[in-house]
Formats: structure tokens, sequence, C-alpha cells
């Protein structure tokens, strides 16, 4: 089983028991998190539901693991000939570290 989740603006495809790096939640490592936008399901035997947008009652329940930064990504500006000036500019991005534990399909009537 497997699911499509949206999250910071982006799409994963999950199973449980992937680990995936997603951008930054305001959540500590060890916490528990749950993702609610689950935009597609698709079951072991086959069986698909697609969402419109999303698809009622599922979501994927997650582990935050760790809060950590991207890789440093270099912006770099120069002009050209007479005017002899450049501009450099780094940046890193803070990411989270999130393991799938388990996806339901929907809603637990308690």
């Amino acid at each position: 089983m497997f699911a499509v989740l949206k999250t910071g603006g982006k799409q994963y495809k999950v199973a449980a028991g992937d680990e995936l790096t997603i951008e930054k939640l305001e959540i500590e490592a060890g916490q528990p998190v749950s993702f609610d936008e689950v935009l597609m399901l698709v079951g072991d035997s086959g069986e698909v539901a697609i969402g419109a947008p999303r698809v009622v009652g599922a979501s994927v329940a997650g582990e935050v693991l760790e809060q950590i930064r991207g890789p440093k990504v270099i912006n770099f500006k120069r002009r050209r000939r007479k005017h002899s000036s450049a501009r450099r500019k780094g940046h890193r991005q803070f990411l989270t570290r999130v393991r799938i534990t388990e996806i339901h399909a929907s809603a637990d009537p308690a």
C-alpha cells in the first residue's frame, strides 16, 4: 500500500517504513506527526482512491526523526565588462526527516 501526500507545497509518494526529508515542521524529534492531505491511495490488492482534491478520511502517520539543514546553495551574480561587480549569497534550507509508520485508508469511528 502506498499514498501520495502533500506537505510544504510538494507531493511525496510514501509507503510504510519510508524515510523522507520534507520542508521544516515545527515538531520536535521523536514526536508523532499526521498528514491529512492525502491526494491518492493505492491498496495492497490494487484498488485506487483518487481524491478531488483529497481522499476523504485518509491520513498518513509518521514520526519525526530529526531537524536538519540541507546542503548550501550558492547564488552568484556577476556584471560583465566595465561594471566589475559581483555578489555571492549562500542559503541552507531547514528540513525535517520523517519516518512513515502507517497509512490509514479511512478515519477511525472512535
